[in-house]
């Protein structure tokens, strides 16, 4: 199912060998290192463009890496109830957070799903806002592999909006107006 997805720079190669690179150290670090990255990297964006330029930006690059992510790590020859096992497996090993389906329209690739104990904003600070751009464009990316068309993803609760999980819905783009 999987078709050819915009070209972009970035190639799952450009990851490195990290076994190679960390005998020692190996490939687990900690989740506060990696949300120092991403929310410095936030912030700068956030003051030298604009908090909405920011939120593109990062729905972009979760895009290009949730691509990546399909293509280089699930099976997308496997039926939608065996691909989303697969995904449900792999995020919950790779400690990303723990993916359940809640709605699933196959028919018109609609879905809500829900991910706990999300990487990027789980135990954050209530703030009203969601946060999870680079989420969506992840979870868009992964769809998109998968089915080859064009997903809007959206992130309609969050913990820093005082939820307990992150939820998403994802449909596909039709191309006419909602």
């Amino acid at each position: 199912m999987s078709k050819e997805i915009k070209p972009y720079n970035f190639q799952w190669k450009d990851l490195g060998d990290i076994e190679l690179g960390r005998p020692n150290l190996g490939n687990t670090m900690s989740v506060t290192v990696y949300r120092l990255m991403q929310y410095t990297m936030r912030d700068v964006l956030n003051r030298k463009l604009s908090p909405e330029t920011a939120s593109e930006l990062l729905r972009e690059a979760g895009y290009v890496a949730g691509c990546e992510f399909c293509r280089n790590m699930l099976d997308t020859e496997l039926p939608l109830s065996a691909f989303v096992a697969q995904l449900q497996d792999l995020l919950q090993s790779l400690k990303i957070g723990i993916l359940r389906l809640e709605k699933s329209d196959a028919e018109i690739l609609d879905f809500t799903l829900t991910v706990s104990e999300d990487l990027d904003c789980s135990g954050l600070p209530v703030t009203g806002v969601t946060v999870c751009e680079y989420d969506e464009g992840f979870i868009a990316g992964i769809f998109e592999g998968y089915t080859g068309k064009v997903f809007n993803v959206r992130e309609v609760d969050c913990w820093s909006t005082g939820e307990r999980t992150c939820r998403f819905r994802a449909v596909v783009e039709t191309g006419l107006p909602s």
